[in-house]
């Protein structure tokens, strides 16, 4: 990932990774660069079906139940060979990983922003890959530190990287659909579990035998798929010129009170109390809607068991292995109709946010998300699995669109200049998130399990609890204002290509010889490679949906 300049007749040449290799020349679409963006975010949305695996591994030992430990500590787990791990000690992989995810897109952010997003994708495809290949590597010698080491801490990496190289890119490029634009740029996140539950759901089939439960395979061969769809995708990147604009676009002079006129300078941005207002509506959105991803699988072969299969006087306890394959099977279709809502929802909602506002959005999100958590345990007591279902896929909906809108609404309060970097450090609301959410609906579910209640019941607490959440967040957004004057940057520096008198020779609309592009076969190609995966994956995932309704 050197940048090592090349010295070529005595010139300075940068390097194949540097920025200055990945702007775009004249003539090029600026469609190619979504397929892009998609290829890395397909792989490391598989963040969100890591859920597959828990139960699984859960009784990795044991086989046909979990050889459990009683008085296992979590330090002990971290080591032992002899015991199968609890589903709270695995939910910490997910949950070291949000963390980690963003801590570095807060710390590599700015670095992003100057070396480029090639640069970034290739170190996000080598950790997110290499991850799954050491997590692989953990579960066949059953190494509960290594795990989280690989997966959680190193695959964490690779999630912040990837995850924000592609979002000032996406917004340089479409600065006429900034919504969509930031649709377009993570919606593959939310997709990623759509590809992935599945497959991993049909690579632990084939690999598992009487012995072995078949998750270690599964993670080296997806690990193996993720590093080279990553590469292909950080190779596919590039940047518009510097001033770049559409042809023939020409800015709104109608813009909303909260959009400001001006760049916020990344020192100062977080000084504002927008930032932490806008913090607060991200955290308290995603506790919400990641504690349901992050035990997606478990909660409805829990709270439906044998119902899933035409059984419903079943319990999930009751259930022979046979069964608990069969609704297994079952629970990884919900996880990819879960995921097929998150990935529509970031895109559908982010673009509706250009028509309505992004504050208006979040105020959907809220509002309706408040209704739909308290209603959840009262579908899943009627036995209704398609009013929990449906309740479960709009939340997600919400839960993904909130992510989507969220960099265009820092685009619209802090301007469009470090909107990268800025949204790097406001992905540490995730990270807090990714502990809040998952505690909450895990260990209150371990808790109650462990109390006797009966494991049909043990979410509806969790579920009260969320909506409050968004309560919260709610009251957050409406507090949002526009920045003041104060926080705006005086003194612009120059832009490229200002000359040695001072005066600046600014790109114009559709300069460089680019401009709003178009479909033709050459962009065909790279949407098809990355929409065949996707349309796959919603194909498996309605034929999962439909399974529960038999």
């Amino acid at each position: 990932m050197s940048t090592t300049l090349n010295l070529e007749h005595g010139v300075e040449k940068a390097g194949f990774l540097s920025r200055e290799n990945t702007v775009a020349k004249p003539g090029f679409n600026r469609w190619l660069v979504p397929p892009a963006a998609l290829a890395i975010h397909l792989c490391i949305g598989m963040a969100y079906g890591l859920s597959v695996f828990w139960l699984p591994l859960s009784r990795a030992l044991g086989h046909d139940k979990s050889l459990a430990c009683p008085d296992m500590s979590v330090f002990s787990a971290l080591f032992t060979t002899s015991c199968d791990w609890r589903i709270s000690d695995l939910l910490v992989t997910f949950e070291v990983g949000i963390v980690v995810l963003g801590v570095s897109a807060a710390l590599f952010g700015g670095w992003l922003e100057r070396a480029g997003p090639r640069k970034a994708g290739l170190a996000a495809a080598i950790c997110w890959g290499g991850g799954f290949l050491i997590g692989a590597y953990a579960v066949h010698i059953h190494q509960l530190w290594l795990l989280w080491l690989g997966l959680g801490i190193i695959g964490g990496i690779g999630l912040g990287l990837g995850y924000i190289s592609p979002v000032s890119t996406l917004i340089k490029w479409f600065p006429d659909r900034r919504g969509m634009a930031t649709g377009m740029a993570i919606m593959g996140f939310g997709g990623g579990a759509l590809i992935g539950s599945p497959l991993a759901n049909i690579l632990i089939n084939h690999f598992k035998s009487p012995t072995d439960a078949g998750v270690w395979q599964t993670m080296a061969v997806m690990g193996g798929i993720y590093l080279v769809a990553m590469l292909c995708g950080a190779f596919g990147y590039r940047v518009p010129p510097k001033d770049w604009l559409p042809a023939g676009w020409i800015p709104s002079q109608h813009k909303s009170a909260l959009v400001t006129s001006g760049n916020v300078d990344l020192k100062d941005a977080h000084k504002t109390p927008q930032f932490w207002l806008i913090w607060a509506v991200l955290c308290l959105n995603v506790s919400a809607g990641i504690g349901v991803i992050s035990m997606a699988s478990p909660m409805l072969q829990e709270i439906f068991a044998g119902s899933l299969i035409g059984h419903p006087d079943v319990g999930f306890s009751a259930l022979d292995t046979a069964q608990k394959a069969a609704v297994a099977t079952i629970a990884a279709g919900f996880v990819g109709l879960l995921s097929l809502f998150n990935i529509g929802g970031r895109f559908v909602w982010a673009s509706l946010s250009d028509k309505l506002g992004r504050k208006t959005t979040y105020f959907t999100f809220f509002g309706l998300g408040i209704v739909l958590y308290a209603l959840a345990p009262t579908f899943a007591h009627m036995g209704s699995k398609a009013l929990f279902v449906a309740s479960m896929c709009i939340i997600l909906s919400m839960y993904g669109g909130g992510f989507a809108t969220v960099p265009a609404y820092l685009a619209d309060v802090f301007g469009t200049r470090f909107v990268g970097a800025i949204h790097g450090r406001l992905l540490t609301a995730w990270s807090t998130a990714g502990i809040v959410g998952p505690v909450v609906i895990g260990y209150i579910r371990d808790a109650q399990i462990a109390a006797g209640i009966n494991r049909a019941l043990v979410y509806d607490r969790t579920m009260y609890i969320l909506a409050g959440f968004l309560a919260v967040g709610l009251v957050c957004n409406a507090l949002v204002r526009p920045v003041k004057e104060k926080w705006l940057m005086k003194d612009e520096p120059l832009a490229h290509g200002a000359t040695a008198g001072g005066a600046v020779a600014k790109a114009g609309p559709g300069a460089s010889g680019i401009g709003v592009g178009g479909f033709g076969v050459a962009t065909a190609i790279p949407w098809a490679l990355v929409g065949l995966p996707i349309l796959w994956g919603v194909w498996k995932a309605l034929e999962s949906a439909a399974k529960m309704f038999q």
